[in-house]
């Protein structure tokens, strides 16, 4: 129920009615704006509020003759406040001036919902990282057993990552908060500057350094790159968890409902399902990603070859995004940690995990580095094809009983913990 929520949030914010009340929300910024420097009578923008209003029936029908929304928008709120009013409306502005403003609004208030949502999962993800500082697992390199780390140091790794992720969306966030009120091309010719100063103000927005007849597009690619980052990490956990999840490792598993069947064939099988969702839903937002880049290349000043692909693209990643770390944050939550397996697979065959301390221990005793190699790795090797490493170091004689309990002992490899975790 919490994603659901979030999603419906947002979606509203998307929805075709609640775009018109952006639209209306920059155009009451713009008058008021004029009144303000005392070009418009403050007693007008009153009305304007008071009056102003619109219907999708109504839109929607004079869209139909005059094949443009923002026209037809504008010609539904004049005739809610009648002619004295409507001359204050849409002074000097282009059409983009309200469509980009109302976008920039739109995006942010979707993000702060985003942030709201990914503040709560860096939370929970600090919390196990912690709960499970001391917990003993694997670490694995090219899918192979490599040496001993903590399942906390694992999920403290996807912690940092996050935190850089959620810094880089909240730059792209800030870049891409920004307004503009400045007519056709750019130029300011039919409305004074400090119009688009004030009014962005009112609405919570930086005014552009500069605009041609839109917001420069590479705002846009570079937010949906931090969208896609976000949604890449997301991909990347919920992958490992798939990983751990194996039959063969069962080290984790998602959560697992009482009346939950993870098969229609087979009873036995509880399945990485919602992982397998996120990383299938990361795909569509880097393909969105790709869509954003191209629309940094528009002719000239302004075309709108933009325009379609951004009303699919962003409110599709916006809520993708949203409903993806939701959902992680309740996969991370729910949880089900194996530490016995976790144990169990750190000491297969014979431990041979401990390899490079056998080899660091037989170079100490004296050996050369190759002999002592070719020693460890032929034990290792043997181990792996059926045999166990420590009963084949002992049948060396190589070492004392307490020199080979020196070599497996697997706190030595934490004892760097705490210093890694008072980073954080």
């Amino acid at each position: 129920m919490i994603d659901r929520y979030s999603r419906e949030e947002i979606k509203n914010i998307w929805d075709l009615e609640e775009k018109f009340r952006y639209y209306l929300k920059v155009e009451i910024a713009v008058t008021q704006a004029y009144a303000r420097l005392g070009l418009f009578p403050m007693e007008a923008v009153r009305k304007i509020k008071e009056k102003a209003c619109f219907t999708l029936e109504r839109i929607d029908e004079i869209e139909r003759e005059v094949k443009h929304d923002v026209i037809a928008f504008l010609t539904n709120i004049n005739e809610s406040v009648g002619e004295d009013l409507a001359k204050y409306i849409h002074v000097g502005l282009t059409s983009s001036d309200v469509i980009d403003t109302a976008f920039a609004l739109q995006i942010k208030d979707s993000s702060k919902i985003i942030l709201r949502e990914l503040d709560d999962l860096i939370a929970i993800l600090r919390e196990k990282a912690f709960e499970y500082k001391d917990t003993i697992c694997i670490g694995r390199s090219h899918g192979i057993h490599a040496e001993i780390i903590t399942f906390g140091f694992k999920l403290l790794n996807w912690l940092d990552a996050l935190n850089r992720a959620k810094a880089s969306f909240e730059f792209a966030l800030n870049e891409i908060s920004v307004g503009q009120v400045s007519g056709p091309v750019g130029t300011y010719s039919n409305l004074p500057v400090d119009v688009e100063d004030l009014a962005c103000a009112e609405l919570g927005l930086k005014p552009a350094k500069i605009s041609t007849q839109i917001i420069s597009r590479d705002r846009h690619a570079k937010f949906m790159s931090a969208l896609a980052m976000l949604a890449s990490l997301i991909e990347q956990f919920a992958t490992e968890i798939r990983h751990l999840q194996k039959t063969e490792v069962r080290e984790v598993e998602e959560g697992f409902a009482r009346e939950q069947k993870g098969s229609s064939a087979m009873p036995h099988k509880k399945n990485p399902i919602l992982s397998e969702n996120l990383c299938g839903l990361a795909r569509v937002v880097r393909g969105n990603m790709q869509v954003a880049y191209e629309n940094i290349n528009l002719w000239h000043e302004r075309d709108i070859s933009h325009s379609s692909a951004e009303r699919i693209i962003f409110p599709d990643s916006l809520i993708l995004v949203d409903f993806m770390v939701s959902r992680f944050k309740n996969v991370v939550k729910n949880l089900v940690v194996h530490e016995e397996n976790m144990l169990k697979n750190t000491n297969l065959y014979g431990g041979i995990v401990f390899s490079q301390k056998v080899l660091l221990k037989l170079i100490e005793k004296g050996y050369t580095r190759e002999d002592a190699y070719r020693i460890v790795q032929k034990h290792a090797l043997e181990a792996l094809n059926g045999g166990d490493f420590r009963k084949g170091l002992v049948s060396e004689n190589l070492f004392t009983e307490d020199e080979l309990e020196q070599c497996f002992n697997p706190e030595d490899y934490l004892k760097n913990m705490e210093c890694i975790y008072a980073r954080f």
